[in-house]
């Protein structure tokens, strides 16, 4: 059980206490001085008093209602009781304040004053004690026997045998008479039992100790006044009356008393609850008293009665039995301590097997080595960690055994800890295991040399060898590119950064490298080619520069190299060439002959403040090589910067372009060659710019694909063309086909075949006169999804179109795959027409023929004169377009074009 001590620290006084003990003090005085008189000063007592137990009574009541449980009890019970003494009171007071009769002794008063003490009693019996055991109940039992016998003893020779001896008043007179002496008894043995026993926690504490106090000086005046009213001497108004007053204002003290607990709680297990001093002393204290006063009494009286001996005799046994009970307790408390102390040993012997096992088992080897590093204890473990048997090891210095090298260093870290009691440090060494191997361990050494357990320097080792190699490598990961071993941007950076730090910036200049068509490669012959690849490219790269440039791959085709010198920007320009000209050269991959090139970007670190902004340099260096065709090396030019804000700029612009209405679609013909008539249209967006004017679509097309716009832009342009196509439609004596041009990007981020379903049906087209133009990308990209998309447009009607063909790297084995039905002939091919050339008359020639033999029609693309168009109506060119014939126009023009014909110089054989 736990034995909890709560300190309770009565609060600071407050005025009502003050009050109290002021009136305590003003009565003292007036009963002691007899002010105004007799008369007044009984009046003063009488009424003074039973206002005073009825204030003490209305307390009692308010601090019970605030309660719960047994002590609303306990404050319900002192209420009650001081109400009957208040009766009595009150009785008292009208026979002798207001009637002017002398009140008798025993009289109707005294039996509301002997009324008051079984309340008492009956409300300490709901005062908060300790709870006890079987055994408890029993002692406490025996103790109250005792001090109720004791007490008996003393108020039985002391006040009611010279009673009873002198009474002449009748039975009930006598009873009412002994009644106050027994009943004192009683409610004393009752409340020192009770304050032996309380429970000393929480508020409740304080009050109970105040009124212990009250009644003891309440029942002391009892006593006094029965014996004073046996005399004949007893007068309202004299300085007994005190003690009436002093008892019941210290009860309203107790129920109006303020408390504060004091958190401060001292807990200990006991096989019972602990007794505390007072409690165990108090039976006994009583009955040397009783010894002492029968000894007294009977040396004066020199004779006994039956009581007399009957009271000592049955305190007699009661002691023993006491004596018996804490004898049994002691066995009992005997047996309990040392199943205690066997349960602790057990417990201990446990723990010392534990901490045995941890040791013998823990991935450190554990020694205690003297001040000459002699080994005292050695752990099992080193045999497992180094191979070494624990006993090989005792009592052999440590810094002989582990060597040369390890030796001289274990030495001056002891020295370094020698003179600090439980100082540490650490340190790594490297010890030869026992098959001979050297291996890595880190070892803490501990000053515990003043320890008396100890009385040594305590050695953790462990072996993180494998634990070192595992991190190099980690390191080595992070650092290096997985699949080309170069150094990885993290490395490339740091390097930067010191360079940067390290000397001048204009000794400083990086290159930043990106191949050009490795893309196609990688979409074209899978991601394995295509690392291949890239470790063939980085494998040039690095016999391309010299030993002390750094090379590093930041991520897909994309590379870096560090230029450290004096003219750094110089020497970075011939490192660029040379990269260049090293990767161009053919690359065998996979049993082919690949061709990629490299566009680089060079920034000196002369013209950046930080880092960041040196890559950023040689980042917009680069793509300003590759915007130029790539194959080659751009320097940076603080005007670049500018551009890309510009970019930036365009991009923000684009992007509410279309909100705004500044997109418009312009028109260029599609002409028969045979019959010189419009079949139809190739719709090619503009954009009015609020400020710049017309943007040329090379301008904003590529950021529109690269930031992913070109999908919501690409749906605009194609309802835009039908809507047009249909109002052109509804007034033509010909069916025309409307083009629209669609990007790989709307295959990848849309369901183009879902997207062409909802435009045709919103606009009314006829699916057969639209055509989809696609460049050759489309078929080099996620080749199984986009030929699947393809298909799904196709099955809609539309007619698919392969434009600017001729350029990539698509294959007869492309077209015959995919759901083609007409070859655009890029302008590159027309525009070498008119030279006279019979090699590229014969390069057209034979698109022309692929195109008939495989099925697909032909449009060529960019006639710029009569000798291009005459050349291609020789071969057999169905189509074309071109300026020749007509440029792109805005609707209305392309409208009245269509209603007039063309020109006839432009269509005349």
């Amino acid at each position: 059980m736990s034995l909890r001590r709560v300190r309770v620290v009565v609060g600071g006084m407050r005025p009502g206490t003050a009050v109290v003990l002021g009136l305590v003090a003003v009565f003292a005085v007036w009963m002691s001085t007899g002010l105004g008189g007799d008369t007044v000063t009984r009046m003063v007592s009488n009424v003074g008093t039973l206002l005073l137990t009825l204030a003490a009574a209305g307390a009692c009541v308010l601090r019970g209602t605030r309660r719960r449980g047994r002590v609303r009890g306990f404050w319900y019970g002192m209420a009650v009781g001081l109400l009957s003494w208040s009766l009595g009171q009150g009785i008292w007071t009208w026979q002798e304040s207001v009637l002017h009769h002398e009140v008798p002794f025993p009289s109707v008063a005294d039996v509301s004053y002997v009324a008051m003490m079984p309340f008492f009693t009956a409300a300490l019996m709901f005062a908060p004690v300790a709870r006890q055991t079987l055994a408890h109940r029993v002692r406490s039992v025996v103790d109250g026997l005792m001090i109720a016998t004791s007490l008996l003893l003393v108020v039985w020779l002391l006040v009611i045998s010279p009673l009873i001896g002198t009474s002449g008043n009748s039975l009930g007179g006598l009873a009412v008479m002994l009644a106050y002496p027994l009943g004192d008894v009683v409610l004393i043995t009752v409340m020192l039992h009770m304050l032996a026993l309380l429970r000393r926690q929480g508020e409740e504490y304080g009050p109970p100790l105040l009124i212990g106090a009250a009644m003891v000086i309440i029942c002391v005046t009892d006593s006094v006044y029965v014996f004073t009213s046996l005399q004949g001497g007893y007068n309202t108004g004299g300085l007994l009356d005190v003690g009436w007053f002093a008892g019941f204002a210290l009860v309203l003290l107790a129920a109006r008393l303020p408390m504060r607990q004091v958190a401060e709680r001292v807990e200990r297990d006991t096989v019972a609850e602990a007794e505390r001093p007072f409690a165990i002393v108090l039976p006994y204290a009583a009955v040397v008293a009783a010894i002492v006063v029968s000894v007294v009494w009977f040396a004066r009286t020199g004779h006994a009665d039956a009581f007399f001996a009957w009271s000592r005799t049955i305190l007699i046994v009661l002691v023993l039995a006491r004596q018996l009970i804490t004898l049994r307790e002691n066995r009992h408390l005997t047996r309990y301590l040392e199943a205690r102390v066997s349960v602790r040993t057990t417990e201990l012997h446990a723990s010392e097997q534990r901490f045995r096992a941890l040791v013998q088992q823990s991935s450190d080897s554990v020694a205690i080595i003297s001040s000459d590093s002699t080994i005292r204890y050695q752990s099992d473990s080193v045999e497992r960690i180094f191979g070494y048997p624990a006993s090989m090891l005792l009592g052999h210095r440590l810094t002989e055994v582990t060597g040369r090298d390890a030796g001289p260093r274990i030495a001056a870290a002891i020295d370094s800890v020698r003179h600090e009691l439980y100082a540490s440090t650490v340190l790594e060494v490297h010890l030869r295991h026992f098959d001979g191997s050297v291996r890595l361990a880190e070892m803490t050494i501990t000053n515990l040399l003043d320890d008396p357990a100890v009385g040594g320097f305590v050695l953790n080792t462990r072996d993180i060898h494998d634990a070192k190699e595992l991190q190099d490598q980690l390191l080595h990961a992070a650092y290096h590119d997985g699949l080309t071993g170069l150094a990885s941007r993290a490395l490339f950076r740091e390097r930067l950064e010191e360079a940067l730090a390290a000397g001048p910036r204009a000794e400083v200049a990086i290159l930043f490298l990106d191949l050009d068509g490795f893309k196609e490669v990688n979409d074209s012959l899978g991601h394995a080619a295509g690392d291949e690849l890239l470790v063939r490219v980085a494998a040039r790269i690095r016999e391309t520069v010299r030993e002390v440039d750094t090379v590093a791959r930041f991520g897909g085709d994309e590379f870096a190299v560090l230029v450290q010198s004096i003219a750094a920007t110089t020497d970075a320009e011939a490192v660029g060439r040379r990269i260049v000209a090293a990767i161009s050269e053919p690359v065998a991959v996979g049993g082919r002959e690949l061709h990629v090139g490299a566009s680089i970007g060079l920034a000196s670190g002369a013209d950046a403040d930080d880092t960041d902004q040196l890559l950023r340099n040689a980042d917009l260096a680069m793509y300003k090589a590759k915007s130029g065709g790539g194959g080659g090396v751009a320097s940076y030019d603080p005007q670049m910067h500018n551009v890309l804000v510009e970019r930036l700029q365009l991009e923000a612009d684009l992007r509410v372009a279309l909100e705004r209405g500044e997109l418009a679609l312009h028109y260029q013909p599609t002409v028969d060659l045979q019959s010189g008539l419009i079949v139809g249209f190739e719709a090619l967006v503009r954009w009015h710019h609020p400020t710049r004017g017309m943007v040329s679509p090379l301008e904003f097309i590529g950021i529109a694909e690269a930031t992913g716009l070109i999908v919501p832009l690409g749906r605009w342009v194609l309802a835009e063309a039908c809507r047009q196509a249909v109002a052109w439609g509804a007034g033509a004596d010909r069916d025309l086909s409307m083009a629209v041009n669609v990007s790989v990007r709307q295959f990848e981020h849309c369901d183009l075949a879902e997207t062409v379903a909802e435009v045709l049906a919103e606009t009314g087209m006829r699916a057969d006169r639209l055509r989809l133009e696609m460049t050759e990308s489309v078929l080099l990209t996620d080749t199984d999804e986009n030929l699947a998309q393809l298909q799904r447009v196709r099955a809609l009607g539309v007619t698919l179109a392969m434009d600017d063909f001729g350029t990539g790297y698509s294959s007869l084995a492309y077209l015959r795959r995919f759901p083609m039905e007409i070859l655009k002939i890029d302008r590159s091919f027309v525009d070498r027409l008119g030279g006279g050339d019979r090699e590229d008359i014969a390069l057209v020639r034979t698109i022309v023929q692929l195109g008939q033999s495989l099925g697909m029609a032909t449009v060529a693309e960019g006639i710029e004169d009569e000798v291009q168009l005459a050349a291609l109506r020789e071969m057999g060119c169905p189509f074309a377009q071109g300026f020749f014939l007509s440029r792109p126009l805005p609707a209305p023009e392309a409208g009245r074009l269509l209603v007039h014909g063309l020109p006839t110089p432009a269509i005349a054989a």
